[in-house]
């Protein structure tokens, strides 16, 4: 398997915020297609059946495609069932009027999950689904509208944690895994585990205020591997900065949280969502962008 290199860096996305704030508004859903809801089959020992939200361009393709992986809350809004939230909509609407297809698996619905972020004991753990991404990505594989060979992964919070655990796995027969893009991730069992190591290039944003999932693992993950994984840090962000329109907030009663008090705080960091974009749409054009050996 062929592995994009990368340095290791850390970077200031210092944009006016006259641009910055302009990124409230959702994206513009251009020659979309409504989702659809699909099923595959999860690579878990269990070969769990899931169900997936799935965005399409229109037309024909084939397309590149990218699998989104939600964070601990859930794909869904908590005000709407069955609808995604703001932050999944929004990044489906900008990665298909791109010309990607989109899956968001839905890891906790079928193992009647409704959310693991104030579980420590938690009955799904990053590695099952890491197995939720292999499936989603050989069910795209076989899908007439998808070239198998350009893929990528994208998660966020507990997503970005399994983006990592995924990252770390061999990739399903008859796909190309071009890149891995996690949000905010958990570092610190990778961080702990000297037998990790990426197989695929991996892309690591964070905000240096976190203090749900601290960026300090994530800056020792990234000096083992200088050469596979990218670290992009974002001086004023806290967890989920890339969200559309939320207020920074604390969270309290979560499992795991930087101070171990069960507090955190979220919320939208106008300048590092600029800058999240536009990154994500340059690392997925530059993995779509290289040729399979």
């Amino acid at each position: 398997m062929r592995v994009r290199r990368f340095a290791a860096v850390s970077r200031l996305n210092l944009l006016p915020i006259s641009a910055a704030l302009a990124l409230a508004s959702p994206a513009p859903a251009r020659a979309a297609e409504p989702p659809e809801k699909v099923e595959f089959v999860s690579l878990d020992p269990a070969k769990t059946s899931l169900d997936g939200w799935l965005f399409k361009p229109e037309g024909e393709g084939p397309f590149p495609a990218v699998i989104a992986l939600h964070g601990c809350g859930g794909l869904f809004s908590s005000l709407a069932p069955e609808r995604l939230s703001k932050r999944h909509d929004d990044w489906a609407m900008r990665l298909v009027d791109e010309g990607y297809v989109v899956l968001f698996p839905d890891s906790f619905g079928r193992r009647g999950i409704d959310s693991l972020c104030a579980v420590r004991d938690r009955p799904l753990t990053v590695s099952r689904r890491a197995r939720d991404a292999q499936g989603a990505a050989a069910w795209l594989a076989r899908q007439p509208f998808v070239d198998p060979d350009r893929l990528a992964v994208l998660g966020w919070s507990h997503g970005g944690t399994s983006v990592l655990s995924f990252a770390g796995r061999a990739e399903p027969k008859n796909t190309d895994i071009r890149a891995a893009v996690a949000f905010y991730p958990g570092c610190q069992r990778f961080a702990d585990n000297p037998t990790w190591e990426p197989e695929i290039p991996v892309t690591i944003l964070i905000g240096k205020q976190d203090d749900w999932t601290p960026v300090e693992p994530c800056r020792a993950l990234a000096k083992r591997f200088p050469n596979e994984i990218e670290l992009v840090e974002y001086p004023r962000a806290v967890h989920g900065f890339d969200a559309p329109d939320q207020r920074v907030h604390p969270i309290t009663g979560l499992a795991y949280t930087a101070s171990d008090t069960g507090i955190a705080h979220v919320g939208t960091e106008p300048e590092a969502r600029r800058g999240s974009i536009r990154l994500v749409k340059r690392e997925l054009e530059r993995a779509f962008a290289r040729k399979r050996e």
